[in-house]
């Protein structure tokens, strides 16, 4: 007889561009190395709250731009606590039935929950009968109660740091394994450098890629990016702005980024082309974003990291020697020093993807949950 496909389900939502990300990473690893397997990637509320879950998602984002150490304080005042019971209550109503029967008709041999609401919406279908396996995939380097559930299965997380906190809110070291946080497998190897640069056009110097996250979070209140392009005759500079098209057209309107060596984008998928002609990212501190550039061996600068999971990433990359705060021009110039030094910069990259090499593996989650549906 026949056996049929397995099927995954993962779940996530979004706020900001991360958990969708790593799902989305997720399933095309698991298909890259398993095709009989079947994934499928749904944002909980785009799916079932078409009109509704844009303006969520758009007051999320007005929150943390506008008012981030009130977002800070939000979260580490309920840095221990689930889900409450309004918050349940909410989630049930508005995706409790239509989850359920979504599950029903797809038929998943698991579920894979990339963000805390569908993971709190899977764990109480589950006290109410599912019986379908439940994987949680942490997309930080932290874990906020938010994540946690009685009726998780297994919890992938980045870090042995990520799991010690989670046994810290009272999850068994059974339920937990340390998978690291999935790439998409475009970033699993390098492209060829002097082919990317003939592709999008680039000059064969030293690079800076630039990042403001998915939503293109790129301020300059203090002027460092004006400081930077003061560097645009020696470094190459390339911003992304994501889906920020404010910020672009005001780095556009900008006659100092009017240069050959400076190229402006606004969203792109060639993130993992631009990363390997770089030689230095200077990023949001977001996970995926910090997890891709691990993955790539490049050096990190972080900056305005957003008060909560972003400041935890940062600690982390920082402490382990994978990244540095940007704290102002000098950092700017030392790191702009290195990079023009082609042995120096050759040598810490060298030093960095040994590390990795020895830390993180980008298959590993993809393998575990493999592992764990058969």
């Amino acid at each position: 007889m026949h056996k049929s496909k397995k099927r995954i389900l993962l779940l996530s939502e979004g706020f900001g561009s991360g958990h969708t990300r790593a799902a989305h990473a997720l399933a095309v690893g698991i298909r890259l190395l398993n095709p009989d397997v079947q994934t499928k990637v749904l944002e909980l509320g785009k799916f079932f709250n078409p009109v509704l879950e844009p303006l969520i998602v758009s007051a999320y984002r007005k929150t943390v731009m506008r008012q981030p150490e009130w977002w800070g304080r939000i979260y580490r005042s309920n840095y221990k606590r689930t889900f409450n019971r309004f918050a349940q209550l909410a989630l049930h109503r508005l995706f409790y039935a239509r989850t359920s029967r979504v599950i029903t008709q797809l038929r998943p041999d698991a579920i894979v929950c990339t963000h805390p609401a569908p993971n709190a919406v899977v764990s109480r279908l589950k006290r109410l009968g599912l019986d379908v396996p439940l994987f949680t995939l942490i997309t930080d380097y932290d874990a906020h109660g938010t994540w946690t559930s009685p009726e998780v299965n297994k919890y992938l997380v980045s870090t042995p740091v990520v799991k010690h906190k989670l046994m810290e809110h009272g999850v068994p070291e059974s339920r937990i394994e340390v998978t690291g946080i999935p790439v998409h497998p475009d970033f699993w190897t390098p492209c060829d450098r002097d082919e990317i640069r003939r592709e999008l056009g680039l000059n064969d110097l030293p690079t800076v890629l630039i990042m403001g996250g998915g939503w293109g979070l790129l301020n300059d209140e203090d002027g460092l990016f004006e400081y930077m392009a003061g560097y645009r005759e020696e470094i190459q500079l390339i911003f992304c702005t994501g889906q920020n098209e404010q910020v672009k057209e005001r780095l556009e309107s900008n006659p100092l980024f009017r240069h050959p060596n400076i190229r402006i984008l606004g969203f792109t998928r060639e993130v993992h082309k631009l990363m390997d002609v770089s030689d230095l990212l200077i990023t949001k501190p977001g996970g995926m974003t910090c997890t891709e550039g691990l993955s790539k061996g490049l050096p990190m600068l972080f900056y305005e990291p957003i008060p909560g999971h972003e400041e935890e990433n940062c600690e982390y990359f920082v402490r382990n020697g994978f990244g540095e705060l940007l704290a102002g021009r000098e950092t700017i110039d030392r790191w702009f020093r290195l990079i023009r030094d082609p042995e120096a910069s050759a040598e810490y990259r060298r030093k960095l993807l040994e590390k990795r090499n020895a830390e993180y593996n980008p298959e590993r989650c993809s393998r575990a949950v493999l592992q764990l549906v058969q």
